[in-house]
């Protein structure tokens, strides 16, 4: 090895430990983190509520210590929970997200693989077995078949796949059995157990490049380097083809054609299901019956932590193309950069004791009046004064009598008639000019002002329009008192 392959090497080994995959796993206080995240995260949990996180982690580390596996600082970390798990987060192992109005937790694709290794170390070696070199093997085999142009080759691997096939056919019609061997249908199980371990890892990543191409497009729609329109165009079609924009997008969305059809998955469930009912599966231990049998689950929630990425990826970036103002972007940002300078140097000055008064609201502008009419140069002044009311002349039979109730006249009609009435019988009883709809209504006004008691019977009157024609109301019956009574009596 030359100096400079050691070299190149050396630092592309660097920069993998740099990752937080393995500075999870080589960290100070990896068995814990790796135990922690592993109860707190399990397939049918993918999301853990902030709260319900810190809560959990403070009583496991509480547990650990009172065991006595705090003797050594590198066991078990110190602080609470809270600060425990925020460590985590600026590490890059757990992500904080919005679900359904609650902040929530989930694990990064980095502390998915992590635990995906330790999973595989903890389970013992990985064996040669028949099953995963047939794997390996037909899957070069279909990469081959797939990338063969020749028609001639391809219909003659067509024709040698079905003679095989009617081959097995015409031996198990003519045997009636079928060989099982259990040893290797275990071999087969473990392989797919393998496969499916590294799924929830690909998932988180596909949903982790969509949410890094979000913020890279916010943030270029926030520089404002093109014209407005280009801009638009631009991140209006990378919001509808966001699946589009990333590798891992692009894979997924090939995977999905496959994995993503609801009855696809059903059907996955249910040939799980009668896999553990063979008798092969007694060979399995607890562990990895209960992981076989949520592979179906981990997929389906694998998938809907991608389109749930996308879709948010979409509202964000959408949402910022119609409400993105240069203009007022910058001015905030020159007033932040104003306010941080003024705390700078307000901070070199004054003493480490002094008090700082905070901001409570902003302060407001007394514009006063402003005018209504840029045409109109004149400075807004006060209406004119309403006329007189005795100047007021009513035409008789016009106006006044398509005008509210009389209130004088019915007043003093009111007045004559005893301390105390019924008001359909004294309306009915009324002048022929106070007996419209609306001197109903200022007759009832009036009782209302002077106290009125409603009874059970329902009194029927027939009021008088102006122009002949009569209509008909119906209404609660009214005793009322011609003059107000005092609240004393």
């Amino acid at each position: 090895m030359t100096g400079t392959r050691a070299e190149a090497a050396y630092i592309r080994s660097l920069a993998a430990f740099r990752t937080p995959t393995l500075g999870l796993l080589h960290g100070r206080h990896a068995p814990f983190v790796v135990s922690a995240l592993t109860t707190l995260f399990s397939a049918d949990r993918p999301a853990v509520p902030i709260a319900d996180a810190h809560a959990e982690v403070a009583a496991a580390l509480d547990d650990l210590r009172a065991a006595g596996y705090d003797d050594d600082d590198r066991r078990i970390p110190a602080g609470t929970g809270r600060e425990v798990c925020r460590t985590w987060a600026k590490q890059g192992w757990l992500v904080q997200q919005i679900d359904d109005d609650v902040e929530v937790y989930r694990l990064s694709a980095h502390a998915v693989e992590a635990l995906e290794i330790t999973g595989r170390t903890g389970a013992g070696r990985t064996r040669v077995s028949n099953s995963r070199v047939r794997t390996l093997l037909e899957t070069v085999e279909r990469l081959s078949d797939s990338a063969e142009a020749d028609p001639i080759k391809r219909i003659v691997r067509l024709t040698a796949e079905r003679d095989a096939l009617d081959a097995e056919i015409l031996r198990v019609q003519a045997e009636g059995t079928v060989d099982v061997d259990d040893e290797e249908l275990h071999e087969q199980a473990e392989n797919v157990l393998h496969l499916a371990r590294e799924l929830p890892a690909d998932f988180t990543r596909v949903a982790e490049s969509l949410k890094q191409m979000q913020r890279d497009v916010v943030a270029h729609l926030r520089r404002d380097e093109r014209p407005t329109g280009e801009v638009l165009r631009e991140y209006l079609q990378r919001a509808r083809d966001v699946m589009q924009s990333t590798p891992e997008g692009r894979a997924f969305a090939g995977a999905l054609r496959l994995i993503g059809d609801p009855e696809r998955i059903d059907a996955l469930n249910e040939q799980l299901h009668t896999l553990l009912a063979q008798p092969f599966a007694r060979h399995m231990d607890s562990a990895q019956r209960l992981e076989f049998d949520a592979i179906g689950r981990r997929v389906e929630l694998g998938v809907e932590e991608v389109l749930a990425a996308q879709r948010r990826a979409s509202h964000v970036i959408t949402g910022q193309v119609k409400t993105h103002d240069p203009l007022r972007d910058r001015q905030i940002d020159d007033l932040l950069r104003d306010v941080i300078s003024g705390l700078h140097d307000w901070a070199r000055t004054a003493p480490a004791t002094a008090p700082v008064d905070p901001v409570r609201s902003l302060p407001l502008i007394d514009l006063g009046r402003l005018r209504q009419s840029v045409g109109d140069v004149r400075p807004p002044g006060a209406p004119a004064p309403l006329a007189d009311v005795d100047d007021v002349e009513y035409i008789e039979g016009d106006s006044r009598s398509w005008g509210g109730p009389r209130y004088d006249e019915l007043e003093a009609y009111v007045a004559g008639l005893g301390d105390v009435f019924d008001l359909g019988e004294a309306f009915v009883g009324a002048p022929e000019d106070t007996r419209r709809p609306v001197d109903l209504v200022g007759l009832l006004e009036i009782a209302h002002r002077n106290g009125m008691t409603e009874g059970e019977q329902v009194s029927t009157v027939e009021t008088l329009r102006p122009d002949g024609t009569t209509r008909r109301f119906a209404f609660a019956s009214v005793t009322a008192h011609a003059l107000k009574k005092d609240d004393d009596d």
